[in-house]
């Protein structure tokens, strides 16, 4: 099969565990690039952190941010597409934060504003290479959010997601990561955004290889002609994908392209 995209999600997937991009990777990709194939990283950073891993590929084209609530053009930062909401719709996920003492941020396409900034928290914004802005009072924020997010450990995250799955929002709860829950617009995942985007060039599903390791890129893996689910992806991620590649600490991007496009032999 030949594949004219490449969806991939990027932590957990492409970067190993402490975030690195390994030099075999890196040079998978490049060749793959190439060969006229458009690389599409799917993730839920913004381009701000984002933006500089293409640099280090020397790739360019769209990255699908937020989980799928904002398609950006790494180039010149122009905004494709956004599924964005009234800021005020988080004001109850607000006042349970605030009340049980978990952290919160609010994302715009290109920004992300906290009202405090803890050590945990500032140490984890370090490792995922953002630069939050900080802001007094976010229930006053008023521009339009494409993310909120919610940072605490894992078993904090397990009793958050359980509750506010009984909440009644018109948002959509997405579990981005065993430390973070994510609140969307309901049109907006990965899946959704990577079609918009093949349908503009058109790419057909059958077309499209996508890698993905947690929930949140279940979408993208469905819509793709090829699913992939990493090794350190949960049982059922892995279950609803095509096939598993090796984890993301064993360089399994880098296989599976090679596998795919016939890299093996140079």
């Amino acid at each position: 099969m030949t594949y004219r995209m490449v969806a991939l999600d990027v932590d957990g997937t492409l970067l190993d565990d402490e975030h690195r991009l390994s030099p075999r990777t890196a040079e998978t990709l490049r060749r793959v690039y190439e060969r006229g194939t458009d690389i599409v990283l799917c993730t839920g950073r913004s381009i701000s952190n984002t933006g500089p891993i293409l640099e280090e590929l020397g790739i360019d084209g769209a990255v699908v941010t937020h989980n799928g609530a904002a398609t950006v053009h790494a180039g010149d930062r122009t905004l494709l597409h956004e599924c964005s909401f009234p800021a005020a719709e988080v004001l109850p996920f607000v006042t349970y934060c605030r009340r049980e003492g978990i952290h919160f941020d609010y994302c715009t396409p290109f920004e992300l504003y906290v009202e405090n900034l803890p050590e945990d928290a500032r140490l984890m914004y370090e490792d995922f290479m953002h630069e939050p802005l900080l802001h007094p009072d976010l229930t006053a924020f008023e521009e339009p959010l494409v993310k909120f997010t919610v940072f605490a450990p894992e078993e904090v995250m397990d009793r958050v997601e359980s509750e506010w799955r009984q909440m009644k929002s018109p948002l959509l709860l997405l579990r981005s990561h065993r430390f973070f829950i994510d609140i969307v617009h309901p049109d907006a995942s990965k899946g959704n955004a990577l079609r918009r985007l093949a349908e503009a060039k058109g790419v057909a599903p059958s077309q499209i290889l996508a890698m993905g390791n947690y929930y949140n890129d279940l979408s993208m893996l469905e819509y793709a002609g090829l699913g992939i689910a990493m090794e350190n992806s949960p049982d059922d991620v892995k279950a609803a994908a095509d096939e598993v590649a090796e984890s993301n600490n064993e360089e399994g991007v880098a296989k599976a392209l090679a596998k795919h496009f016939g890299l093996e032999k140079g």
